[in-house]
């Protein structure tokens, strides 16, 4: 028999706060986190904006030393997980740490570390290479790095799954602890690649708006002038708990998770069939044991691409037939930006505080509709409606999807 999972702590890092109440706040405001790469090494790369976080204290978590010895996604990990554990009022003296493990995915992990010692390479020759490239670059270190700070030995994971990470690592955690293989776990997602060559990369791909002159409007998912998604950093986490271990020791319930579903499109490696969406969440749906028609609200993937949103939409409406229309769906990433690996485990927090406080956020910039993408997705403002259970959904390069279930703890 399966064993209920709830969720007692949450933490982020983001371009709209370094902390939950901050980014839930923004949110609820319509308040886009995307600036403008003044930078002179973006000047030839065709997007210049960005959701870059420019008031990270690294200080506050972590020693001078330790700084400089952990990749930067690293500490937006370790950031992020502490606070999950600091609002949790987990005592770390009186658990059993054999018990609690670490969920923590990275899309791409220690790019600007790879591209900083490539440089000391190149100029200065392999001598003058860290000794601790390998192990700041890897993405598996922000799991590994937090263990060893707060001593628990449960299983430790890494996944790479592309923009379906965070939500991979939150699904994953919950299968593993409803199993009965661990009490709790710490899962989420980190990011920080906001580099030239990730920039001109994705550039080349044609993937990412190109709308520079208005970076707080770029990012619009399912408008019909939507030209690709916005880059962004950041990092979510969560701490998951098997409900008596939780109830036992007196923590506050934010949420219960109750369903989970991962496919593949075995299609392309970037362009998305709706097939896969689809089913990840009629899979989510059915290890709930719910109906489509109980879910009130889905927090879209919704990137802001041209074909990603439209696919999204199909799935949804394949899925949910005529309910489709009386849900609540709108993408967050309209004013977060698209935070890669990191993207699922924010959006899971979001998608707590809503259902918590009962609002549907929106989708800023929603303008001119799209004949192809035409359901609600709370335009422009947010809208204050009854959310018991919602889906978050996490879509990647290489055809990965995976969803959450989410429902309100009574």
């Amino acid at each position: 028999m399966k064993r209920r999972v709830v969720l007692t702590g949450s933490g982020v890092v983001s371009p709209l706060g370094n902390d939950v109440e901050t980014l839930w706040t923004n949110i609820k405001n319509g308040k886009s986190g995307i600036k403008r790469l003044v930078s002179e090494e973006y000047k030839d790369i065709s997007t210049k904006i960005a959701g870059y976080i420019d008031d990270f204290d690294a200080e506050k978590y972590l020693s001078k030393k330790e700084i400089n010895k952990y990749d930067r996604f690293t500490q937006f990990a370790y950031a992020a997980a502490m606070q999950a554990l600091e609002q949790a009022n987990l005592d770390l003296d009186n658990v059993n740490k054999d018990r609690i493990g670490i969920y923590i995915g990275s899309g791409i992990g220690g790019l600007q570390t790879l591209l900083n010692n490539h440089k000391t390479l190149l100029e200065k020759g392999p001598k003058r290479v860290s000794p601790f490239l390998i192990p700041m670059m890897i993405s598996n270190m922000a799991p590994g790095f937090i263990a060893i700070k707060t001593g628990f030995r449960g299983p430790s994971y890494s996944p790479v799954s592309a923009c379906a990470t965070g939500n991979q690592a939150i699904g994953e955690a919950y299968l593993n602890i409803a199993h009965g293989y661990t009490d709790a776990i710490l899962a989420g997602g980190s990011e920080a690649v906001i580099t030239p060559i990730a920039l001109a990369g994705f550039s080349r791909m044609r993937a990412m708006s190109t709308q520079n002159d208005s970076p707080e409007k770029a990012s619009k998912p399912f408008d019909a002038n939507r030209d690709g998604f916005v880059m962004s950093e950041g990092a979510g986490v969560v701490f998951l708990e098997e409900y008596e271990h939780a109830k036992k020791r007196g923590a506050k319930i934010l949420g219960e998770i109750i369903g989970y579903g991962a496919t593949t499109d075995a299609y392309h490696i970037t362009s998305p069939d709706f097939h896969g969406a689809r089913n990840a969440m009629e899979l989510a749906i059915n290890m709930a044991n719910i109906e489509p028609k109980d879910v009130d609200y889905i927090n879209a993937h919704g990137t802001s691409t041209p074909e990603g949103d439209k696919s999204e939409t199909k799935a949804i409406k394949e899925l949910f037939g005529t309910h489709a229309y009386d849900l609540k769906v709108s993408s967050t990433k309209s004013m977060t930006g698209h935070l890669f690996g990191a993207a699922g485990a924010v959006e899971a927090v979001i998608t707590l505080k809503s259902m918590e406080e009962n609002i549907a956020p929106p989708t800023i910039n929603y303008e001119n509709p799209d004949p192809e993408c035409d359901l609600d997705y709370v335009p422009n403002q947010p809208v204050e409606t009854k959310i018991d259970i919602a889906l978050s959904n996490g879509f990647g390069f290489g055809g990965h999807n995976a969803v959450l279930a989410f429902k309100k703890h009574d």
